[in-house]
């Protein structure tokens, strides 16, 4: 089947190359001439594990190819995905603009049947609302149809996301449609995938509220863990003794300094917009945001009260992406730490596998170097925060850190390291709920 993804960021990427790994020949279509040039000569703009073999792979084998060439695009294909950026605005709702600027494009062009599919996460009523915006601007009326397909990739583990999910959601008012999605899938039917057909409403909400849910486990736990420090409890057993209850499931319970990226904080906000604009309070999902806000506070103030006073002291700051195995730094809870401090006279010295390039733009370079590994960053250190559980930061020689901080002092902020081993070893070590 012939399919265009129009946008090269991270679900554009990861979209059209698993599927020109289904065997479909894909043209990935951006605005960004360098980003696209980059992609020719086999560099990525994402980090994300396993991509840039199987970019390469599918672009040697003539199923992926990259282009600006919109017109050409459109044209060649059958099935376009809109996978473009839906920046929040300054109230928190999303914005559309990029998304309205490709349907136009796609109307423009069009010189027959299209399914035109939205991957981009969008609210609910935008299905219906691209459908107009395609019919405004078409010079002539052609046939077309409007289907929802929501990501749930996880960044980190996208590809195997992509090919073995957890479910398959497709929202269209055309069966048509629904048939030529089914065919494009049809792969995952062969290891049982769950297929979720609905109306686009559905689709476009069943994006939002299982993101919101997820966020509302992370922000719960991190109430839980705030009390069992105030009660003297161990977070991990409370934790553990909940997530064994298969009605409530072990993912999404590990304390720390909060929710960040791309998806959790913009759709919580967006979600909450698209309610009140019909006249209700998702109170739960209100909550969700404010415990999170103010987690990152409560972290600050962990590393401020073991310092005493953060001013002219040393922090060294362990990861800076939002997550492990990426290189996203958008809302990362060790971004904002990292300024907060700053901003109270610390200075940082700070170590990410992967975000160190992305970190500079967002953080500068006065009062923060950027270290060569984690060691590097612990040297001359007052205090070490772990803020992201990169694999590398594991299994660190804390003897070795030890020896070359100014204070052997240790704010582990995903509780990765044991207490008694660490005070065993001569530190102070400060942790989320423990």
């Amino acid at each position: 089947m012939n399919v265009c993804v129009v946008g090269t960021g991270y679900v554009g990427l990861v979209t059209g190359t698993c599927f020109a790994e289904f065997g479909n020949d894909v043209i990935c279509v951006d605005v960004d001439k360098k980003k696209i040039d980059n992609l020719n000569k086999g560099i990525l703009p994402i980090y994300e594990p396993g991509l840039d073999v199987m970019v390469a792979r599918n672009v040697k084998e003539g199923r992926l190819t990259f282009t600006t060439d919109m017109k050409s695009a459109v044209q060649r294909s059958l099935v376009i995905f809109i996978a473009v950026g839906t920046p929040p605005k300054e109230d928190g709702s999303a914005d559309l603009q990029y998304v309205e600027k490709v349907a136009k494009d796609i109307a423009r062009y069009q010189n027959g049947f299209k399914v035109v599919v939205n991957k981009s996460t969008v609210p609910v009523g935008a299905g219906q609302w691209i459908k107009e915006v395609i019919k405004k601007n078409q010079p002539e009326p052609k046939h077309f149809a409007v289907v929802s397909n929501p990501e749930f990739l996880r960044e980190g583990s996208a590809i195997e996301d992509f090919m073995r999910p957890d479910r398959v959601v497709i929202g269209s008012d055309s069966e048509e449609a629904i048939a030529i999605m089914q065919d494009l899938y049809s792969p995952l039917y062969l290891i049982e995938t769950p297929f979720v057909i609905t109306n686009l409403e559905t689709a476009e909400l069943i994006k939002y509220a299982s993101n919101a849910f997820l966020a509302t486990k992370i922000s719960f736990i991190n109430e839980i863990a705030n009390l069992c420090e105030l009660v003297g409890a161990d977070v991990h057993h409370v934790a553990k003794g909940m997530g064994l209850d298969n009605r409530i499931g072990r993912k999404f319970l590990h304390p720390g300094p909060g929710f960040g990226g791309s998806c959790f904080p913009k759709d919580t906000r967006a979600l909450e917009k698209v309610a009140e604009k019909h006249g209700y309070e998702l109170k739960i999902v209100k909550a969700t945001i404010e415990v999170n806000e103010q987690q990152r506070r409560r972290m600050v103030e962990k590393i401020v009260k073991a310092l005493e006073n953060p001013k002219d002291k040393v922090v060294g700051l362990l990861g800076l992406s939002f997550k492990p195995n990426t290189n996203d730094i958008r809302e990362s809870p060790a971004i904002s730490i990292a300024k907060d401090l700053m901003a109270r006279g610390a200075k940082i010295r700070a170590y990410d596998p992967a975000a160190m390039e992305e970190a500079k733009h967002e953080l500068g370079e006065e009062n923060i170097t950027y270290c060569q590994d984690a060691y590097d960053a612990a040297k001359g250190s007052d205090i070490l925060v772990l803020a992201v559980e990169w694999n590398q930061f594991r299994s660190l020689d804390m003897d070795r850190i030890k020896s070359v901080m100014k204070q052997p002092i240790m704010a582990d902020l995903k509780n990765v390291y044991d207490r008694s081993k660490m005070e065993a070893k001569g530190f102070t070590y400060v942790a989320v709920g423990r």
